[in-house]
């Protein structure tokens, strides 16, 4: 493909209720889209950056930047545009995972629908419909906690995660359980604790988690190397996993036994099949997380969900989940899970009524030199 244009909009969606993590509190979703039009097909791609960099040192303003001024015009200037060459393309720039996985997605979705097949055809998909998981903030008392978990029972998702963090986590953990029975149960600790908390975290063996996810900073494999020694809790790893590489030297040193899989964190679409692979080859368990996706993002990570070595339920929650108006037609659950789209590209139509009236600027447009 040859891309004739590149438009950057940044709009703001309000969130049904605040989400809290260790990071901090949101009441809003900054969302920056990359549309791409390449040989008269439209594309679209979400960025999963947050507005401040918080979770990862990319952020919205950030990514846009990086996009205008690098991203987007070696895109521009490429005589012939794949997915899968676009590792090659960008390599004169490091790091930037969510800017290249924004990019990436777009252009997939074009190329998909030049191709009239479906983004889950495109990475391998082999269910029609995926188990879905739901992600629970942490709340400003246990009663709120509860009643919020009793919802997303009572809605049919097939696993509870919750947030924690120190000073939140055996309590809410201990009622949550009591609560939900034998249905799934996994914590995240987004890296909120150290070493000096292991004897503790042992406290939740007592639970029956699915696994821990994430309790140290990402770069420190050594710790959780060490944690998963001393539990009987799986360590599941979010934030050190951003390759493949890495995931397999973090499986083979015994940090973690179950990866979470994140494509705007690894670099995009392309990546996530790779890790998949690799972890499926080591059997190892992997799950698709998310990071309050529209439409546009949650469409792409339900195709990925859906192949073979996705074992566990993921955050591929419903749009009511986080939106009260999604920017796509809505992801609704039934009986737990979520259907895979089959339409062309990412199968799902962009609402742009919306994309301009929640828009924070104008959107920046780039065209073929």
């Amino acid at each position: 493909m040859r891309i004739e244009r590149i438009e950057l909009h940044t709009i703001g969606m309000p969130l049904v209720r605040p989400f809290e993590t260790s990071f901090g509190r949101q009441t809003e979703r900054e969302v920056l889209l990359a549309h791409v039009v390449a040989d008269g097909v439209d594309g679209w791609g979400e960025c999963v950056a947050g507005t401040t960099p918080d979770y990862s040192s990319e952020y919205v303003a950030g990514c846009a930047a990086v996009i205008e001024r690098f991203l987007a015009p070696a895109l521009l200037a490429a005589l012939d545009v794949t997915a899968d060459g676009l590792d090659a393309l960008f390599r004169g720039v490091i790091g930037h995972r969510m800017a290249k996985a924004t990019l990436e997605a777009a252009v997939l979705d074009a190329e998909t629908r030049a191709a009239g097949i479906s983004f889950g055809e495109r990475l391998g998909a082999v269910r029609d419909r995926v188990e879905c998981g739901v992600s629970v903030g942490i709340s400003p008392d246990l009663d709120t906690l509860l009643a919020e978990v009793d919802g997303y029972v009572e809605a049919g998702y097939r696993r509870i995660k919750l947030k924690i963090k120190p000073g939140w986590d055996i309590e809410p953990v201990a009622r949550v359980r009591e609560l939900i029975g034998t249905l799934p149960l996994q914590v995240d600790a987004n890296t909120a604790y150290t070493l000096d908390h292991v004897e503790h975290l042992r406290r939740l063996d007592e639970y029956g988690l699915l696994l821990i996810e994430q309790p140290f900073v990402e770069e420190d494999i050594a710790a959780h190397v060490l944690l998963a020694d001393s539990i009987d809790t799986p360590v599941c790893l979010d934030e050190s996993i951003t390759s493949t590489g890495i995931a397999i030297d973090a499986i083979e040193r015994g940090a973690t036994s179950i990866v979470n899989i994140k494509p705007g964190r690894v670099g995009g679409y392309l990546e996530a099949v790779s890790i998949h692979d690799a972890c499926r080859a080591l059997d190892v368990p992997v799950w698709c997380g998310g990071m309050l996706e529209t439409g546009v993002g949650r469409a792409m990570n339900v195709a990925l969900a859906a192949l073979p070595g996705f074992a566990l339920p993921g955050d591929t929650s419903a749009s009511s989940r986080y939106f009260a108006e999604d920017l796509t037609e809505p992801f609704v659950l039934d009986d737990g899970y979520l259907d895979v789209p089959t339409g062309p590209g990412s199968g799902v139509e962009i609402r742009r009524d919306l994309v301009e009236r929640w828009a924070l600027a104008e959107p920046r447009v780039l065209v073929r030199p």
